[in-house]
């Protein structure tokens, strides 16, 4: 779905969901001009932690902070964190993904970038990275 603002400015939403190992991952990503918002549910529509990240200069780094619930040390955090090195752009990430499952938040991880990337929103790495 693509909706446009009053100052001709594109919003795209997105929703999808997978089905892994037996778990349901349900993933809405809204692109704004200069910002992408991203829910991750984990086998239900519940809202979970809420973190706010953005580029941080001049050391290419992210800063993350909680905006609901949650500390720094929680699953929606560091893919927050990640997003914002992946694609340069402010990220507000909220996921109810379980802090003690690594393997769930990593295959919600794989999923939502490779979804990004179908969507043009970030870059592949280049072939010859792929290969080593």
């Amino acid at each position: 779905m693509e909706l446009e603002g009053s100052s001709g400015s594109n919003v795209q939403i997105t929703c999808f969901s997978e089905l892994t190992d037996g778990t349901a991952l349900h993933f809405q990503i809204i692109r704004l001009a200069k910002q992408i918002y991203v829910w991750i549910g984990f086998n239900s529509a519940r809202f979970g932690h809420m973190y706010a990240a953005a580029p941080t200069k001049p050391n290419n780094t992210a800063s993350v902070t909680p905006l609901l619930g949650g500390a720094s040390d929680n699953v929606g955090s560091g893919i927050a964190r990640r997003l914002v090195l992946k694609l340069g752009l402010n990220v507000i990430l909220a996921c109810n993904i379980p802090k003690n499952n690594p393997i769930v938040e990593a295959q919600a991880e794989k999923l939502l970038i490779r979804k990004l990337i179908d969507l043009g929103y970030t870059k592949p790495k280049p072939e010859s990275l792929l290969s080593q």
